[in-house]
Protein backbone atom coordinates (compact mmCIF):
# COMPACT_ATOMS: atom_id res chain seq x y z
CA UNK A 1 0.00 0.00 0.00
CA UNK A 2 2.86 2.37 0.84
CA UNK A 3 4.45 1.63 -2.54
CA UNK A 4 1.22 2.58 -4.34
CA UNK A 5 0.94 5.82 -2.36
CA UNK A 6 4.57 6.63 -3.13
CA UNK A 7 3.99 5.88 -6.82
CA UNK A 8 0.92 8.15 -6.94
CA UNK A 9 2.74 10.94 -5.12
CA UNK A 10 5.68 10.65 -7.51
CA UNK A 11 3.33 10.82 -10.50
CA UNK A 12 1.59 13.90 -9.14
CA UNK A 13 4.94 15.53 -8.45
CA UNK A 14 6.10 14.85 -11.98
CA UNK A 15 2.84 16.18 -13.47
CA UNK A 16 3.13 19.36 -11.42
CA UNK A 17 6.80 20.10 -12.06
CA UNK A 18 7.99 18.47 -15.29
CA UNK A 19 8.35 20.67 -18.37
CA UNK A 20 5.60 20.43 -20.94
CA UNK A 21 6.84 18.69 -24.06
CA UNK A 22 4.76 19.95 -26.97
CA UNK A 23 5.18 21.21 -30.48
CA UNK A 24 5.49 24.97 -30.20
CA UNK A 25 4.05 25.71 -33.64
CA UNK A 26 0.52 26.78 -34.47
CA UNK A 27 0.38 26.37 -38.26
CA UNK A 28 -2.08 28.13 -40.55
CA UNK A 29 -2.07 27.76 -44.33
CA UNK A 30 -3.41 30.09 -47.00
CA UNK A 31 -4.84 27.67 -49.59
CA UNK A 32 -4.25 27.80 -53.33
CA UNK A 33 -6.80 30.06 -55.04
CA UNK A 34 -7.60 32.18 -51.98
CA UNK A 35 -6.80 35.48 -53.69
CA UNK A 36 -8.69 34.56 -56.88
CA UNK A 37 -11.76 33.53 -54.87
CA UNK A 38 -11.64 36.79 -52.94
CA UNK A 39 -11.25 38.83 -56.18
CA UNK A 40 -14.35 37.05 -57.50
CA UNK A 41 -16.28 38.45 -54.53
CA UNK A 42 -16.37 35.29 -52.46
CA UNK A 43 -16.07 35.62 -48.68
CA UNK A 44 -13.14 33.36 -47.74
CA UNK A 45 -12.40 32.58 -44.10
CA UNK A 46 -9.01 30.92 -43.77
CA UNK A 47 -8.27 31.37 -40.10
CA UNK A 48 -9.96 33.10 -37.17
CA UNK A 49 -9.96 36.84 -36.52
CA UNK A 50 -8.15 36.11 -33.26
CA UNK A 51 -5.46 33.45 -32.92
CA UNK A 52 -4.73 32.33 -29.36
CA UNK A 53 -1.29 31.04 -28.42
CA UNK A 54 0.21 29.96 -25.09
CA UNK A 55 3.80 30.55 -24.02
CA UNK A 56 5.69 27.29 -23.67
CA UNK A 57 3.04 25.33 -25.61
CA UNK A 58 1.99 26.93 -28.87
CA UNK A 59 4.12 30.06 -28.99
CA UNK A 60 5.30 30.11 -32.61
CA UNK A 61 2.87 31.25 -35.29
CA UNK A 62 3.61 29.71 -38.69
CA UNK A 63 1.90 31.04 -41.79
CA UNK A 64 2.26 29.08 -45.00
CA UNK A 65 0.92 30.09 -48.36
CA UNK A 66 -0.03 27.79 -51.20
CA UNK A 67 -1.72 30.74 -52.95
CA UNK A 68 -0.35 32.00 -56.25
CA UNK A 69 0.03 35.61 -55.07
CA UNK A 70 2.07 37.11 -52.22
CA UNK A 71 0.38 37.96 -48.94
CA UNK A 72 1.25 40.56 -46.33
CA UNK A 73 1.43 39.70 -42.65
CA UNK A 74 2.51 42.65 -40.54
CA UNK A 75 5.65 44.06 -42.13
CA UNK A 76 6.41 40.78 -43.93
CA UNK A 77 5.66 39.84 -47.52
CA UNK A 78 5.11 36.08 -47.80
CA UNK A 79 5.72 34.88 -51.36
CA UNK A 80 3.88 31.92 -52.93
CA UNK A 81 5.14 28.63 -51.51
CA UNK A 82 6.90 30.29 -48.55
CA UNK A 83 6.40 30.01 -44.81
CA UNK A 84 6.80 32.68 -42.17
CA UNK A 85 7.61 31.80 -38.54
CA UNK A 86 6.90 34.30 -35.79
CA UNK A 87 7.96 33.21 -32.29
CA UNK A 88 6.49 34.95 -29.24
CA UNK A 89 8.36 35.32 -25.95
CA UNK A 90 6.01 37.72 -24.12
CA UNK A 91 2.37 37.26 -23.17
CA UNK A 92 0.40 40.10 -24.76
CA UNK A 93 -2.10 40.96 -27.49
CA UNK A 94 -0.61 41.71 -30.90
CA UNK A 95 -2.37 43.19 -33.94
CA UNK A 96 -1.19 42.57 -37.49
CA UNK A 97 -2.17 43.66 -40.96
CA UNK A 98 -3.04 40.51 -42.90
CA UNK A 99 -3.98 40.51 -46.59
CA UNK A 100 -5.25 36.91 -46.37
CA UNK A 101 -7.89 37.75 -43.78
CA UNK A 102 -11.25 39.16 -44.98
CA UNK A 103 -11.03 42.10 -42.54
CA UNK A 104 -7.45 42.94 -43.53
CA UNK A 105 -6.02 42.25 -40.10
CA UNK A 106 -5.97 39.86 -37.21
CA UNK A 107 -5.05 39.69 -33.55
CA UNK A 108 -2.74 37.23 -31.84
CA UNK A 109 -3.33 36.79 -28.12
CA UNK A 110 -0.39 35.15 -26.39
CA UNK A 111 -1.30 33.86 -22.95
CA UNK A 112 1.17 32.85 -20.24
CA UNK A 113 1.82 29.12 -20.01
CA UNK A 114 0.94 27.04 -16.96
CA UNK A 115 3.56 27.61 -14.28
CA UNK A 116 5.08 24.65 -12.42
CA UNK A 117 3.02 23.44 -9.49
CA UNK A 118 -0.73 23.34 -9.02
CA UNK A 119 -1.47 25.30 -12.23
CA UNK A 120 0.54 22.88 -14.40
CA UNK A 121 -1.05 19.88 -12.66
CA UNK A 122 -4.53 21.29 -13.39
CA UNK A 123 -3.55 21.98 -17.00
CA UNK A 124 -2.37 18.39 -17.48
CA UNK A 125 -5.54 17.03 -15.85
CA UNK A 126 -7.83 19.14 -18.10
CA UNK A 127 -5.88 18.02 -21.15
CA UNK A 128 -6.08 14.37 -20.07
CA UNK A 129 -9.86 14.39 -19.56
CA UNK A 130 -10.59 16.43 -22.71
CA UNK A 131 -8.72 13.98 -24.99
CA UNK A 132 -9.77 10.79 -23.24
Amino acid sequence: MAALALFLLGGLGWAALAPIDASHEAVYEIPHGTSARRMAGEHVDIFPQTIRLTLGLKDVLVLKTADEVPHIFGPTLILPGQSFRLPFATASTYSFECSAHPNGGLSVIVQPGPVPGWERLQWRWRRLISTG
